[in-house]
């Protein structure tokens, strides 16, 4: 919900923005407690894997075609981290290489949750990088389909069989 709440507000005009939701998703994040934030953390680093998964599928399935040897890794991960050093007041150059090895965790088939476990606890600084992450890869993955709703769309029905399963 937040991730695609993000996107949408970036596609929309600057002074469309909605203030009103913004102030929800800050009041939703604020109610959630210790547990409660600990499972968003969790499920944006579920979104990252899946994300992630579909590009290296989409990346692989586009290999047997074009006969390419580059993979995700290759393609996304170089992007990621280019944008992410730009987002200077948003993203502290400490956090950039935790963003960029949970998604090579993810790429290479590691769940980014228990790859990051590792490093303790998650601080603070890196609560924005995890977002803008998950949104960065979502928009990736939206403008290669040029469906500017897919990845949201794509985690919906995911969610949809799992609850069906």
């Amino acid at each position: 919900m937040l991730i695609d709440s993000r996107l949408r507000s970036v596609h929309k005009d600057r002074t469309d923005a909605d203030p009103e939701q913004e102030d929800l998703a800050r009041q939703l994040i604020s109610s959630l407690g210790p547990e409660g934030l600990e499972d968003v953390l969790d499920g944006a680093c579920t979104l990252i894997f899946l994300y992630v998964k579909w590009l290296r599928e989409a990346h692989e399935a586009h290999e047997a075609h074009e006969a390419h040897d580059k993979d995700v890794i290759e393609y996304v991960v170089p992007t990621l981290v280019t944008t992410l050093r730009r987002m200077t007041r948003s993203i502290p150059p400490e956090a950039i290489p935790t963003m960029s090895g949970m998604v090579i965790a993810a790429a290479i088939g590691l769940s980014p949750t228990l790859w990051r476990q590792q490093y303790g606890d998650w601080k603070k600084t890196e609560l924005t990088p995890l977002e803008a992450t998950a949104f960065l890869l979502a928009e990736h993955i939206n403008r290669i389909t040029e469906d500017p709703d897919f990845a949201t769309r794509m985690i919906t029905e995911a969610l949809t069989q799992v609850e069906a399963g």
